[in-house]
């Protein structure tokens, strides 16, 4: 009966041996994770920036754009009243 009584006793400090390492393991695992996580966000904040640039960079083009627009519908109304001015003017 002492050969299972040792045998149990090896087997139970085998298991909290494979407790603990399963413990450490899932410490590391979880600093691990913390870290890649916190790199992560690190790169989505870049990201954002440079899309919240790149938006306002498109904005400001789009109102210049605007702004183009509007004087050349505003130029071709005047060249076209011209154009009507001086037709009119040629009849009698």
């Amino acid at each position: 009966m002492s050969t299972d009584a040792s045998s149990g006793g090896r087997l139970d400090i085998a298991i909290r041996r494979l407790e603990r390492a399963i413990t450490m393991l899932e410490q590391r695992l979880t600093v691990r994770l913390a870290e890649a996580g916190a790199q992560a966000g690190g790169l989505f904040d870049l990201d954002r920036a440079r899309l919240a640039a790149d938006l306002d960079s498109a904005r400001a083009r789009e109102r210049e754009l605007e702004a183009a627009g509007v004087e050349a519908s505003a130029a071709l109304a005047e060249a076209i009243a011209q154009i009507k001015s001086a037709l009119g003017e040629g009849e009698p």
